[in-house]
């Protein structure tokens, strides 16, 4: 092999190596990590008949997931992200609610990944997702929704706690780099592929426990 040769190979490698090493620092690291004894004993300690339920949904907010549970078995562990202001169910107070809810609605269906919902139509419009650390003027509601009744009068249903009324959704969002930590306006979102799964494998009237 000549010199010349050579060092184009080698050019050609490094380069080939730091496409490589740009591309893997970039890419979203969407493992949940969780200890599965401890999210079942979790769910007991709010209610020890959770087993008897065909599927249930626990979304974890001190640690950003929701699990998808099969007759008391974690079948998925999600990344969420729950309100940047915190929780409650007042009215306006654009917090997360928490307590057991149903889902009331699902939207979405056969929609294109990414689809911008506004008042649960889709115009045509798609969302341009920022998967870096940004937090931007919208709150797109993206792909699917899971639009959630609660089920605990006074607490987060009936007047002025009415998570319906309210619309708490579960749905995608266009700040997927903001997943895994508090960045909504009240809502539960997800990464778009995650909630697009999640709709196929849940049904209206599945409970979602908040804790």
């Amino acid at each position: 092999m000549s010199h010349n040769m050579s060092n184009k190979t080698s050019k050609l490698t490094i380069l080939c190596l730091f496409l490589l090493s740009s591309c893997t620092t970039t890419m979203i690291d969407r493992t949940t990590k969780y200890d599965k004894n401890k999210v079942l004993s979790n769910i007991s300690a709010i209610d020890s008949s959770f087993s008897e339920l065909e599927s249930l949904l626990y979304v974890d907010i001190k640690n950003q997931n929701m699990y998808l549970l099969r007759k008391g078995n974690i079948l998925k562990g999600f990344k969420i992200s729950s309100s940047y202001y915190g929780t409650g169910s007042e009215v306006n107070s654009l917090k997360t609610p928490l307590g057991k809810h149903e889902i009331f609605k699902k939207i979405g269906r056969d929609l294109p990944i990414n689809a911008i919902l506004k008042g649960r139509v889709w115009n045509g419009a798609i969302a341009n997702v920022i998967t870096e650390d940004v937090d931007t003027d919208f709150d797109h509601v993206t792909s699917r929704i899971l639009w959630l009744d609660g089920l605990e009068k006074g607490k987060n249903k009936g007047p002025g706690v009415d998570s319906r009324s309210r619309y708490i959704y579960i749905h995608g969002t266009a700040e997927e780099g903001l997943i895994g930590r508090p960045a909504s306006d009240g809502c539960i979102r997800m990464y778009n592929t995650d909630v697009i799964d999640l709709f196929d494998l849940v049904n209206e009237k599945v409970q979602v426990w908040i804790y």
